[in-house]
């Protein structure tokens, strides 16, 4: 027998507030048919005073419990993707264990920008089948509204806030590609390209810092490598992207969307699109996507999932699941 990490249960929250694209017309020289033409973002939800990106995730948390039929006390173990933790430290993920009630097990943040909602599940997937965790809270939450420069009407107008989050589960598979859980997983990264995404400021400079995106070449880079990161991890296992039902992709842009389902011959009838309705939520969107495609009808259990994302680092990867 073969042990697999299964999603169990998943779910989502977004803070109240919605901010459709007309509210920046007020402030910069934008408007919502610019915003819409270049992005394939509507609106996007911004969290209050006062709301931290511990809260989304433990709200989203709750959720997937809920749909899982679990309570705190079934979790071993809560891992969190966030670049943008309440705290230096401690992680955002403790602080989720605490609000969610739970004395047992352990957590820790991950932090791969957009990216890290995949590396999150891809350190979940190997907890679970070394044996050191049977079931995995994995959330990703982010609070980007906190790091936006709002006069720079090329990055401000593309990111929300939210959480979503995915409860793994170990369970006994066959081996092969009929089983459910995850599949296959592909990582990476590449340091040189830090200029052309990040914050310009950190704990070592005293300094919070607002999101700096040179938007061409971020563009440039995500389609190649979006296409290749799923090829690969599809490669690994035999399959190839016509044994997809769906690509659940990072929600950043929609023309990247479009242009990696092109690049990897599919239909964007084969894809799960939220982008409009949240922008982009970095890590937490992914998640997102999952909890709104399950609710939508579009995913089943069975299906043949490709998740995969691009951040700031460069990081990117993606995971290959059968729900």
């Amino acid at each position: 027998m073969t042990k697999r990490a299964v999603v169990a249960g998943v779910g989502h929250y977004l803070p109240e507030r919605v901010v459709p694209n007309s509210e920046f017309e007020k402030s910069l020289d934008t408007s919502d048919e610019w915003i819409r033409a270049r992005s394939g973002i509507e609106r996007r939800h911004f969290a209050a005073e006062g709301q931290t990106t511990s809260n989304l995730a433990t709200r989203a948390a709750q959720a997937a419990l809920d749909d899982a039929g679990l309570t705190p006390g079934d979790i071993d173990a809560v891992i969190v993707a966030t670049s943008t933790a309440d705290l230096t430290f401690p992680s955002a993920a403790t602080m989720v264990q605490a609000q969610l009630g739970m004395r047992q097990g352990f957590a820790f943040d991950v932090q791969a920008v957009c990216a890290g909602f995949v590396f999150a599940m891809a350190n979940a997937n190997a907890l679970i089948v070394a044996g050191q965790a049977k079931r995995i809270m994995v959330i990703g939450a982010e609070t980007f509204s906190r790091i936006m420069d709002w006069t720079d009407r090329s990055t401000c107008v593309l990111f929300g806030d939210g959480a979503g989050a995915l409860i793994l589960e170990a369970q006994d598979g066959t081996g092969d590609n009929a089983d459910r859980g995850i599949l296959s997983v592909d990582l990476n990264s590449d340091g040189n390209y830090r200029d052309i995404l990040y914050v310009d400021g950190g704990v070592s400079t005293n300094t919070t810092g607002y999101l700096r995106m040179e938007g061409k070449e971020v563009f440039r880079h995500a389609i190649e490598k979006l296409a290749a990161t799923a090829d690969t991890a599809l490669g690994k296992i035999g399959l190839d992207g016509s044994d997809i039902d769906w690509i659940v992709p990072h929600q950043a842009n929609i023309r990247i969307i479009q242009g990696t389902a092109r690049k990897m011959g599919l239909s964007m009838d084969n894809v799960v699109v939220t982008v409009q309705d949240h922008g982009n939520t970095s890590a937490a969107s992914i998640p997102l996507a999952l909890s709104v495609g399950k609710a939508r009808g579009q995913i089943k259990t069975g299906d043949l999932l490709v998740t995969e994302a691009i951040g700031g680092g460069l990081a990117w990867g993606s995971v290959v699941l059968r729900w």
